[in-house]
C-alpha cells in the first residue's frame, strides 16, 4: 500500500484505541447494518455507502445492509435506494454502525437500538449518547473523511474505486467543494488518497450537482422572493402551495440557500420549507463566520457553527427565529 499522508497517520494515531475496538467488532459480526441521519445529505450518504462498500469489499461473506429514508433527488441517481428490511432482520444479533448523526432522534431508522453492539462515527454536537464505542470530532469537516480515515488506517484492507467515489462525494458535499472554514489539511490528505484509486472528480461533482431546466425556475423564484434583515440575514420561505407550483418537495427547499453565500453585506442565510407531511417547516441555516448552532438548537435543531438545521411548527415563528439570527450580528448598538 502506498504511503499514507502524515495528516491521516496522525489522525489515525489519535483515535487508534477506538479504531481497534471498531475493527474487532466488524470482524466479530457476520450481520452488520449501517445507519445515517434523516433527510440525508451528501455526507450522510457518502459516509454510509462508503463504509458499506468497504466492508463488503473486504469481508465478502458478511451480510452488510443499509437503511434510511431516501432523498428525493439523490436516491437512485447519485446513491443506491435504501434497503427495506423487515422487523425480523433486527431480531438476530447484529452490529449497528451509525454515521454522520449525533442525536438519537435524528437517526433515520430507530431499529439501530436493537443492535447487540453499536458504533458511532460523527462530527456533530450531541446531548444524548447512544454508545461508548464512538469516534466524535466536532472539528472534522465531514463524517465521510472520518469514516475513510478509519478504513484507510486498517492495515491489509483496501478502499476500492466505488468506496472512494462515495467517500469523496461526502467530503465535497459537507465542505462546499472545499470552500468551508472546516476544511483542513486532513480533508485534503483524504482527497489526495481517494484520487489515487482513479476516481474522476469532475464526474463525481457533475453527478452530484446535476440540474434540470425546471430547477432554474426555482432559483428565479427564490431570487425574486428573498428578504434581508437590517444586520444581514437573508432568508426565503416556500409554502407547499409554492412548492407544488415549482414542482419540488420540501426536501429540496434548501437547494438554493447558498445563493446568498459570498454576497457582501449578508452574514447569514436560511430557508424555510413547509412540510404538511411532517407538520412543520424545515429550516436550513448557514453563516459566514458567526456560530449559529445555538440558535438552531433553540429552535428544535442543531448542527455546526456555520451550517445547522432547525424546525418551526408555525410560519409565525419564522420572524422570531430570524430575529435571533439577526441579533447575532448587532455590533455594539
Amino acid at each position: 500500500m502506498a504511503r499514507l499522508p502524515e495528516a491521516i497517520k496522525a489522525y489515525g494515531k489519535a483515535h487508534w484505541s477506538t479504531y481497534k475496538k471498531i475493527y474487532s467488532l466488524i470482524k466479530k459480526y457476520d450481520r452488520i447494518c449501517v445507519f445515517r441521519h434523516i433527510k440525508p445529505d451528501f455526507d450522510a450518504y457518502g459516509s454510509q455507502m462508503g463504509l458499506v462498500t468497504f466492508i463488503k469489499d473486504n469481508f465478502p461473506n458478511k451480510e452488510v445492509r443499509y437503511v434510511g429514508d431516501n432523498h428525493v433527488s439523490f436516491a437512485g441517481r447519485v446513491y443506491p435506494v435504501s434497503e427495506s428490511l423487515p422487523e425480523s432482520w433486527f431480531e438476530t444479533p447484529f452490529l449497528a454502525i451509525v454515521c454522520d448523526v449525533g442525536e438519537p432522534e435524528r437517526i433515520a431508522d430507530p431499529r439501530y437500538a436493537k443492535a447487540t453492539d453499536i458504533v458511532k462515527i460523527d462530527h456533530h454536537p450531541c446531548r444524548s449518547e447512544i454508545t461508548d464505542v464512538k469516534v466524535v470530532d466536532l472539528d472534522s469537516a465531514s463524517a465521510s473523511e472520518m469514516v475513510y480515515d478509519l478504513c484507510i488506517n486498517w492495515k491489509g484492507k483496501k478502499v476500492s474505486y466505488q468506496a472512494s467515489w462515495y467517500f469523496y462525494s461526502g467530503i465535497v458535499g459537507d465542505t462546499g467543494n472545499f470552500k468551508y472554514r472546516s476544511t483542513s489539511i486532513h480533508t485534503f490528505a483524504c482527497a489526495e488518497k481517494l484520487m489515487e484509486t482513479g476516481i474522476v472528480i469532475s464526474d463525481i461533482t457533475n453527478c452530484m450537482f446535476q440540474k434540470k431546466i425546471d430547477d432554474l425556475k426555482v432559483t428565479a423564484y427564490v431570487l425574486g422572493h428573498f428578504n434581508v434583515t437590517e444586520h444581514g440575514v437573508a432568508y426565503y420561505y416556500l409554502p407547499e402551495t409554492v412548492q407544488t407550483e415549482l414542482n419540488i418537495t420540501s426536501e429540496r427547499g434548501k437547494d438554493n440557500v447558498n445563493l446568498f453565500a459570498n454576497i457582501e453585506g449578508i452574514e447569514a442565510w436560511c430557508s424555510f420549507s413547509e412540510s404538511t407531511k411532517d407538520n412543520c417547516w424545515w429550516v436550513s441555516i448557514r453563516s459566514r463566520k458567526e456560530d449559529i448552532s445555538q440558535v438552531a438548537a433553540k429552535w428544535r435543531g442543531g448542527g455546526h457553527a456555520n451550517a445547522s438545521g432547525a424546525r418551526i411548527f408555525e410560519l409565525s415563528e419564522m420572524e422570531a427565529l430570524v430575529k435571533d439570527l439577526d441579533d447575532l450580528f448587532v455590533k455594539g448598538e
